[in-house]
C-alpha cells in the first residue's frame, strides 16, 4: 500500500503540473480504506491519460501492480465529468488459490500445496521441487502477481 500511495501522489502531482489538464477536473486519489484508486476527468480521454500517467508510476514503484488493478465501469457524473473506480485486489481469491492447489497437483511433483486464507502455501522437501513450483504457477498464472515468500533450506 505504501508504494501504491507513493506511485499515486507522484501522477497527482504529474497531472497538476501538465498544462493540457490546467483548468480541469482531472485527478487520481487514492482511498486506502476502500482500497480504491477514483480517477476523475472531463472525458474518457482524459481518463485515458491520467491512467497512461498512473500505471507506469505504479510499474516503476512496485512491477506487475497494474495487474491488481479491477477497472469498474466509467460512470458520468454532474455535467459533462467522468469518473472511473480502480478496486485495489490483494490476496489470492478463492478460486484463483483452488486452481493453483490443481495446477501444483497435475504436476505430480513431491510438493504439498494448502489453501491459508488469502494465500497458497506449499510446502516440501527438496528446494529443487519448490523452485519448480515456483516457475510452474508463475508461467500459467499471468493475470495476476504472485509473489513467493518464506523460501528458505
Amino acid at each position: 500500500m505504501v508504494a501504491l500511495k507513493n506511485a499515486v501522489d507522484v501522477a497527482a502531482r504529474q497531472i497538476g503540473n501538465r498544462y493540457d489538464f490546467k483548468g480541469t477536473a482531472a485527478k487520481a486519489e487514492l482511498e486506502e480504506k476502500n482500497r480504491t484508486i477514483t480517477l476523475t476527468g472531463d472525458s474518457e480521454f482524459q481518463l485515458d491519460q491520467i491512467k497512461d500517467i498512473l500505471f507506469p508510476a505504479m510499474e516503476k514503484k512496485e512491477k506487475e501492480s497494474v495487474k491488481r488493478l479491477d477497472s469498474q465501469p466509467i460512470q458520468k457524473i454532474s455535467g459533462n465529468k467522468v469518473k472511473q473506480e480502480l478496486k485495489i485486489r490483494s490476496g489470492i481469491e478463492t478460486e484463483l488459490a483452488k486452481k493453483i492447489v490443481q495446477l501444483v497437483k497435475d504436476a505430480k511433483l513431491k510438493v504439498q500445496a494448502a489453501i491459508q486464507g488469502e494465500a497458497v502455501r506449499v510446502s516440501g522437501a527438496k528446494r529443487d521441487d519448490l523452485q519448480a513450483v515456483i516457475a510452474l504457477v508463475g508461467k500459467h498464472i499471468t493475470d495476476f502477481p504472485l509473489r513467493s515468500g518464506n523460501f528458505r533450506d
